[in-house]
């Protein structure tokens, strides 16, 4: 009788994280343009006296630092992908790495807040020709890093799943379908707002120096600045919050719950006692399920019944006999 080696029933669990993706590569593009642009800016500023540039140059340099730890969760992950280690591969770096990105962003908000405050308490003499070039110049870097990391949905869905190794159990499929959090890229997410921040602030101070230079509404420089500061904070409370439930293990969306418990209770004779679902890298979802049936079957056979578009990647079943009924093949069964 043929038998299985303990490798054939074992399986990949690096969840697609061992390559690099779109995402990786655009943020690390975006990080040298700003950190590029944030030398000139800095260099300008020391050779013409410019402390307009100056600032300017040393707000864009703590974003490039956020961006810069962007870079590094997705090469740590990428390069841990393999490492045994982890029980369900890196996938969650890619959150942490939101969540970091996260924390930095409300952290500038503050800053952003409090030198606006300061400016509207004690205002200083602005070089409005030379602030507004450099607006100017820094929404149109900022544009384009916000182009290059715009597109941070389904593309990067494809590149993670294109990019996992074949599995035994149903792979999960691209393109998981919008209003959920589940497939989010949290790492490229806080890229995105980082720049997204940049080039709104740009605006912002557009609007505000030409205010100014035109009308003489000086004020309007710290005004833009808090308003601006409330904004961003709010894009940081809402990833603090995405990324936050993948690293804590939040269960999935109900309507996932009950797709699951529809699926593998298809059986009048099979009951779900206990499921949890949740995700453990973009894209991709583990199960936990506890079937109680009068008619038990095999945990491969559960676990097949488990629809693509849920994209659970690793799914163990626990099945168990009904008491009292009479057993059918052996006694309760796990996988």
């Amino acid at each position: 009788m043929h038998t299985k080696s303990l490798e054939d029933w074992s399986h990949d669990h690096s969840m697609g994280q061992g390559r690099v993706t779109r995402g990786e590569r655009r943020t690390l593009v975006v990080a040298l343009l700003t950190a590029v642009f944030m030398v000139v800016e800095v260099t300008a500023g020391v050779l013409y006296g410019s402390m307009a540039l100056l600032a300017d140059g040393l707000h864009m340099g703590s974003h490039a630092v956020a961006l810069g730890v962007a870079v590094a969760a997705y090469v740590y992950a990428r390069r841990r992908a393999g490492d045994r280690r982890f029980s369900f591969g890196t996938g969650k770096v890619n959150a942490l790495g939101g969540y970091s990105g996260a924390l930095l962003l409300a952290g500038f908000a503050v800053v952003m807040a409090w030198e606006s405050v300061e400016r509207f308490l004690a205002p200083v003499p602005i070089v409005f020709d030379h602030a507004i070039a450099v607006a100017v110049v820094g929404l149109i870097v900022n544009g384009i890093s916000v182009v290059l990391l715009g597109v941070h949905g389904h593309h990067d869905d494809h590149d993670h799943h294109d990019d996992a190794e074949p599995r035994p159990e149903r792979e999960p499929v691209a393109n998981p379908g919008h209003g959920h959090h589940h497939h989010h890229d949290h790492n490229l997410r806080s890229a995105y707002l980082h720049v997204l921040a940049d080039a709104f602030t740009s605006v912002a101070a557009i609007v505000a120096l030409l205010g100014g230079k035109l009308f003489g509404l000086v004020w309007l420089d710290p005004v833009m600045g808090v308003v601006g500061s409330v904004l961003v904070a709010w894009w940081a409370w809402g990833l603090l919050r995405q990324s936050s439930a993948v690293l804590l293990d939040h269960q999935a969306p109900t309507e996932v719950l009950a797709n699951a418990r529809e699926a593998l209770e298809v059986d009048e004779h099979d009951r779900v006692a206990d499921l949890h679902i949740w995700t453990i890298a973009p894209g991709v979802r583990a199960a936990c399920a506890t079937v109680v049936s009068h008619a038990p079957r095999s945990p491969a056979e559960y676990r097949a019944r488990l629809p693509a578009e849920l994209h659970v990647g690793h799914a163990t079943i626990e099945v168990h006999q009904c008491p009292g009924e009479a057993a059918v093949e052996a006694s309760p069964t796990a996988g």
